[in-house]
């Protein structure tokens, strides 16, 4: 019976520390996209873009291109979503560029 319970004992003793270490790796991993603070999305820009930020407004244009307005943005600002303001006119992904 002593050999029993010091096998369950030793299994259960396993599995704990499995247990915990998993649960410290997950603790400690980095989290997929995660977004460094000073990198955290403005809410006056539009999430569609990085790199600049693109103003929420009627219609964005790219400064210098000659464009309407009401707002401009100095590129080149990445399309990581939909280009609303249709700033990637060749559709590389890349608006607003020189």
């Amino acid at each position: 019976m002593n050999d029993l319970r010091r096998l369950l004992f030793a299994g259960m003793w396993k599995r704990t520390i499995l247990t915990v270490g998993f649960a410290a790796g997950l603790a400690l991993a980095p989290v997929a996209n995660a977004v460094p603070m000073s990198q955290q999305h403005d809410p006056q820009c539009d999430s569609n873009y990085s790199g600049a930020c693109v103003p929420i407004a009627r219609d964005v244009d790219c400064l210098g291109k000659g464009g309407n307005g009401p707002a401009y943005v100095q590129g080149p600002v990445a399309v990581v979503g939909n280009d609303i303001y249709g700033l990637d006119r060749d559709g590389n992904g890349v608006g607003c560029e020189s």
